[in-house]
């Protein structure tokens, strides 16, 4: 089922077998639609298509559907069992047993299915959609590659172990409160944040929210200091308010935006020995202000790295836009494409 992914098979994570037996029984052949017959609810219905990329047989929680080449192209097949018509239909047909949903052969087979009368226009959708995959595919390689390329040069920039053009002075090492002169957290309820506010409102949230007076007014860093995002780090200049788990680190001897993306780098492995566990995790504030901070003498080396390990940042973060924007069109081309909506002849 783990392999079952997104209309496409996830090729990691794989069990072996050299039973002959089940090789014979369950060999998959290039164009079987695989179908998802048992999991929790959200999961039924997951399909991906065996293209032949390497020899494979089936589990006994899917169902494998052999296409008729002369009716019904296997690939257009695929992705519209992807779609939210078909996975609205799957959730009507479901039998529900201990919390495990499961739909059969016999109630798969009568899925209604919608399709153009012809195998070219089938393939011609399948095709479109297809070569949309094979775009967000190259994306999302490339996407793979910046962030390996970001990766070295943290590990080489952070430690100095490759130094930029023009620095030589050796390195130091310091807590972070010897370059952080204030850390505080702020003093708010998480529920007083306001959809009509001005203000940004930072909780321990991957985002922010809004408010409608601010308490700050500078540049901070915000760390987050319990829940499922603990430590996590947002940056600021400006006017804003805090939740009163949420650090807030003020008045920098050293460059802010270089402190964060050393803390994003390293300050996981401090919380991993230090976090307080319990039914929420937290994090005091000696686990901030003693940690280790390494980083050049002057502020020019630190905005030299920074900059360069911002700008790698803003190469991902509009690679990950532009993914999310080329995965909606897709979503949208399918729900028009599949349902006859727009024609393709």
């Amino acid at each position: 089922m783990g392999n079952i992914q997104d209309g496409k098979i996830d090729w990691d994570n794989l069990v072996f077998t050299d039973n002959e037996t089940e090789i014979q029984k369950y060999l998959l052949n290039k164009g079987n639609v695989l179908f998802n017959r048992t999991n929790t609810i959200d999961l039924v219905g997951k399909t991906a298509i065996y293209n032949g990329e390497r020899p494979a047989i089936f589990a006994g929680y899917l169902i494998r559907i052999k296409v008729s080449d002369s009716l019904l192209n296997a690939e257009y097949l695929n992705y519209f069992l992807n779609t939210k018509p078909a996975k609205k239909h799957g959730r009507l047909v479901l039998s529900i047993a201990v919390g495990q949903a499961n739909i059969n052969g016999q109630k798969l087979k009568k899925y209604p299915i919608p399709r153009p009368p012809t195998l070219a226009e089938q393939e011609a959708i399948a095709t479109v959609l297809s070569d949309t995959d094979a775009l967000i595919a190259r994306l999302e390689t490339l996407l793979s590659k910046k962030r390996q390329i970001k990766q070295g040069a943290m590990q080489e920039l952070l430690t100095g172990k490759r130094r930029l053009p023009g620095f030589t002075v050796e390195w130091e090492t310091k807590n972070l409160a010897d370059v952080c002169n204030k850390i505080t957290t702020g003093k708010l309820d998480a529920n007083a944040m306001s959809e009509t506010g001005e203000y940004r409102f930072y909780t321990c949230a991957k985002e922010y929210y809004y408010i409608d007076y601010y308490a700050f007014n500078t540049e901070a860093l915000l760390i987050s200091g319990n829940g499922a995002n603990v430590g996590y780090i947002h940056y600021f200049k400006g006017k804003f308010n805090a939740y009163q788990r949420t650090y807030v680190l003020t008045d920098f001897t050293a460059n802010p935006i270089y402190l964060k993306i050393y803390l994003e780098s390293n300050f996981k492995n401090r919380i991993n020995t230090e976090v307080n566990a319990g039914n929420t995790p937290y994090i005091k504030m000696n686990t901030i202000s003693e940690m280790d901070i390494k980083l050049p003498p002057t502020l020019a080396e630190q905005t030299a790295i920074a900059t360069v390990l911002s700008d790698i940042d803003s190469e991902i973060e509009a690679l990950e836009k532009k993914i999310s924007k080329y995965k909606q069109i897709k979503q949208g081309m399918m729900q028009k494409l599949l349902t006859g909506e727009i024609r393709l002849v």
